[in-house]
């Protein structure tokens, strides 16, 4: 018999507080029956409230919630080991944390500034991707979606962006990080394939979040890469949350290592 959801295991999205992407794509997991979730961000109220929505949408989810600092590699690996202790296994994780730093070009920077966005943005979430799999090889795969699918032990999915794969100006240090979350994904999917576990990262574009309409500057700042893409709006972080469901989906089979882009044309304009 088939499943009943596409996810019947364990989902962990880590950046999942506030109504940024993190959070719509907790909350599209238990929308889509996914049952077990884990959530954790930096911010404890904002992650609170994720887990309130969560639980207002599907009251029969069990959500294991705790806030703390992706860059903090101790915080991380007791995070998921955490998770296994509630749930036993980690089936499909999500990183989603991510911050944008200062408008400004290489030679303003200082280190300091590079080293924060570099921290979120590429270690964190190769330190989390580090974690989950760790705990992804220790477990025996779940079944295929059908016989004709083959058992998936897990599937991560990474959040790149639209300038990990295209640049623009006073952005060196951000653009750099995603492309090497897009670099770190592609060689994982390599390394991890023989191990049943999918990896695969979702590159949006101007999505409209708290991060990127929190104040005038940063709208202002981010209005021409809006203008640019053909559909020329920003992106809903449902949007984005619907494909990285389908990458941690069994429908999502043979992808493996791909960038998708989410980004109303951007890259293609």
């Amino acid at each position: 018999m088939p499943p009943t959801t596409l996810f019947p295991g364990v989902a962990v999205v880590t950046g999942a507080g506030g109504v940024g992407i993190g959070a719509h794509v907790a909350l599209a997991f238990a929308t889509e029956g996914c049952s077990r979730i884990a959530i954790t961000d930096l911010n404890a109220d904002l992650l609170q409230q994720t887990k309130a929505k969560i639980q207002a949408t599907a009251p029969q989810v069990e959500v294991l919630c705790e806030s703390g600092d992706i860059t903090n590699s101790q915080f991380v690996s007791t995070f998921m080991k955490r998770v296994v202790d509630k749930f036993n296994r980690i089936d499909y994780a999500v990183n989603c944390a991510g911050i944008l730093g200062q408008d400004e070009r290489s030679h303003e920077m200082d280190i300091s500034s590079f080293d924060a966005v570099n921290n979120v943005n590429y270690r964190g979430c190769w330190m989390s991707s580090r974690a989950e799999l760790q705990e992804m090889l220790k477990q025996e795969p779940l079944p295929g979606l059908t016989p004709s699918r083959p058992a998936q032990r897990g599937a991560i999915v990474n959040i790149a962006s639209q300038l990990g794969i295209v640049s623009r100006p006073k952005a060196a240090a951000y653009c750099a990080s995603k492309s090497a979350v897009i670099g770190m994904t592609r060689a994982d999917a390599i390394d991890y394939s023989k191990d049943n576990i999918r990896i695969n990262c979702v590159c949006p574009g101007v999505i409209r979040t708290a991060m990127t309409t929190g104040t005038d500057e940063v709208t202002e700042r981010l209005a021409p890469a809006v203008r640019i893409a053909p559909m020329d709006r920003m992106g809903l972080p449902e949007e984005v949350a619907d494909a990285v469901l389908f990458l941690c989906s069994p429908k999502a089979s043979f992808v493996q290592g791909h960038a998708m882009v989410v980004d109303g044309g951007y890259i293609i304009n």
